[in-house]
This record gives C-alpha cells, structure tokens and sequence, in this order.
C-alpha cells in the first residue's frame, strides 16, 4: 500500500477498508480455486462480473462512466494484493483490463465510445485486451502488418496477434493495425473492436511455462467489417501517439505487479524457512540463509521506494516514458532475482508445483518480456542519456 504522503488520511483510510475487503474477497472467491483455474488455463468470466459487483474493477474509472470513481491507488492496490498472494496469471489480464485499456478510452476515446465500453467493463461484463503483438512484431510496434482498409461506412482489417492476454475470454480489443501501411509510425490507428464481429476469430488457448491461470491466444481477423466510429478517437494514424501516451501507465503497472510479487515470494519463503528443519535446526538459523533474505528484503524495500515515486508522478502527470521504462527494467529484474533466490531456499521443494513459490518464480520470468523487453527498456533509457 502506498505512505501515508501520497493520499489524504481519509482516503488512506478508505484504500485500508478497501484492501482488507479484497483479502477477504480473496480468501472466499479465488484461494480455493487458483489451482483448478491454473489447471484449466482461464478465470471463469463470473469472478470478472463478482469482483465489478463488489467495486474491484476499472477503480479509478469516475462514476460517469459506470466505474467506483476512486483514484489511482484504489486500482493499483488490486494488482498489489493479488500479486502478493501468488496470482500472477490472473493479474497478467486483470491488469489490462483494468489499468491498460481504461486510460485510452477516458484519455482517446470519443464520448460515445466512453459510455458504450467503460460500464461494462467496470461490471464485468465485458472483459478487455489489448491486440499489438504480432507473430513479426513485438516490442517494435511499427513493424506491425495488420491492415485496416476504409470501405464506406466501415473498415476492413486483416491479420493476426499473437500472445494476447485475455484473448479467450475478451468481449472488446483494442486494436493496432495499419491504414496507411506506407506511412510508418503515422500509419497505425486504433480500433476498438467488439469480438463478437464476424471475422474475429481465436486461436487455441497458448501453453505457457507460467501465468497459468492467464488465457492468451493468437488471433485472427479475416476480412472482419468494423464500422468506422470504431476508430479510437475518431481519427486515423494516431495509434503510435496514442500508444506511446498510454505506455508509461503500462509500464508503471507491471511495476506494481513486480514488486508486490516479490514481496509475496519473500513472504512465503520466510515462512518456509522458520518452519522447515535441516541438520537439526530451521533453515532460518543457518547464515546463509539469513543473508539472503536480508538482500531480498533490502532490494525490495529500494525498488518499493522508486515504484511509490513513480506513481506520485504518474498521479501528478509527470512520469515520463524513460522513467516508467526504467521502473520496468529495474523492479521486473528485481522480481526475477528475488523469486529465485527464494526457490533456491525451498530446496527440492521449490520446484514441486504444489509450493507456492515454484508458481512465484514461473509468472516472474515474462515481466521481462511483456509490455516492452528488458533490453528495449534499456534502449529507451539509453536514448533520454545519449540519443539514438
């Protein structure tokens, strides 16, 4: 949970209510069925429309538009409980649902497109993702090949994406794909795409190394009509722009869900090591095991520290996309770490899927891939110190 400097007494005191209210929500609705959704590679829809009913979703969406009307933190704080309690499939699509698309309707969208999708959404009764990664293109955004063609009154799109996040059980997508396939960046546009179109069609539910409990699919678009008031905004050849607005909330999100997963890792792990017996004594008595911790708990509390600046300056409108970037590289990386060391703790155990913190250290490993890789966080970085 966010300090106290952050928010107001009163709201801190709110977002206190609301997190004890999530655990408990946790502890009825999903703790006993994680390990059967991991099983079965998907959340059923019905925790979506539960988790809305009891103010959960779309947060910091205002009440204009269907959603509880708090602020920021009220949305992180979702992703930072079920991070901690090891639900990181699930938080992979519960994050773009809810802190990913509802920023580019309320930010790009037209009023009507805001009334139509913002309710639903913060009901659950339509569940959101977002359509960028292609099978030839994925953190390079321009070199994207699906096509978006006006036809009248409509357009018609073409092409596939690959690794979507909520892509079995998504009702809207947002859609990259290009209508002015010569114009580069300046040819991509968004569409807000209803999959109910004809046209729309789902791959098969991928089979992950980990965030099990996470659908993600390829997908399909095959002369699929949209009308043109699907256009986000209105206006075409915006997408890149509007893409690069929305990344640093992205980007910023992940954080949270990194941090607060290295949190839950370190929590079960010291748990494990006060409990289990080696050579006569807990782990916890041993040197080593005891260095280890401290290292993992003394990173987490520095990452903590830039996450907590960082959303002060998303919340202030002054995180920029070299800054979210690096939060990205460094807390993701952090997660990384953390999760194995912790494992290596566990011993034989930690690799049995029935320890919590085999699950901790599979769902860490794609943060480093997903919403921009390692590698292009620190291109991005290199770029705000030397240019390109």
């Amino acid at each position: 949970m966010l300090p106290n400097h952050f928010i107001s007494a009163d709201e801190q005191a709110e977002l206190q209510l609301f997190t004890e209210s999530l655990e408990r929500f946790c502890d009825a609705e999903i703790e006993p069925h994680y390990r059967t959704w991991e099983k079965a590679g998907r959340v059923p829809r019905e925790l979506l429309r539960k988790m809305g009913e009891n103010g959960y979703l779309c947060a910091d969406v205002p009440d204009t538009y269907g959603g509880p009307g708090a602020s920021v933190p009220f949305s992180f704080a979702v992703v930072e409980v079920l991070s901690r309690r090891g639900y990181g499939g699930f938080v992979g699509g519960l994050q773009v649902h809810n802190d990913i698309i509802p920023p580019y309707l309320l930010h790009c969208g037209t009023e009507a497109q805001r009334q139509y999708w913002l309710p639903r959404m913060a009901s659950g009764e339509a569940i959101a993702a977002i359509g960028m990664t292609e099978p030839g293109a994925g953190s390079d955004l321009k070199a994207i090949r699906t096509t978006a063609k006006r036809d009248g009154d409509h357009y018609v799109i073409n092409g596939s994406k690959i690794f979507i996040s909520n892509g079995q059980n998504c009702d809207l997508l947002v859609l990259a794909a290009k209508t002015d396939p010569a114009a580069g960046a300046k040819g991509v546009s968004l569409f807000l795409v209803d999959a109910a179109t004809p046209g729309f069609t789902r791959g098969q539910n991928l089979e992950k190394i980990g965030q099990h409990a996470g659908d993600t699919s390829e997908l399909f678009f095959n002369d699929m009509r949209v009308p043109a008031d699907a256009l986000l905004g209105g206006v075409e050849g915006q997408g890149f722009v509007q893409m690069m607005r929305e990344l640093p909330r992205e980007r910023l999100i992940i954080g949270v869900q990194a941090v607060h997963g290295a949190k839950g890792a370190l929590d079960a792990t010291l748990k494990y090591v006060q409990e289990r017996q080696a050579f006569g004594q807990n782990l916890a008595q041993f040197q080593n095991t005891r260095f280890t911790l401290a290292q993992c708990a003394t990173d987490i509390a520095a990452a903590e520290a830039f996450l907590n600046a960082s959303v002060a300056a998303y919340q202030q409108g002054l995180l920029t996309p070299e800054a979210a970037s690096a939060l990205k590289l460094h807390t993701t990386e952090l997660f990384g770490r953390v999760a194995d060391a912790c494992l290596q703790l566990f011993g034989g155990y930690g690799y049995m899927a029935e320890y919590p913190i085999s699950r901790f250290w599979t769902d860490a490993r794609v943060l480093r891939i997903y919403g921009g890789t390692s590698e292009i966080m620190k291109e991005l970085v290199a770029r705000s110190l030397l240019g390109r």
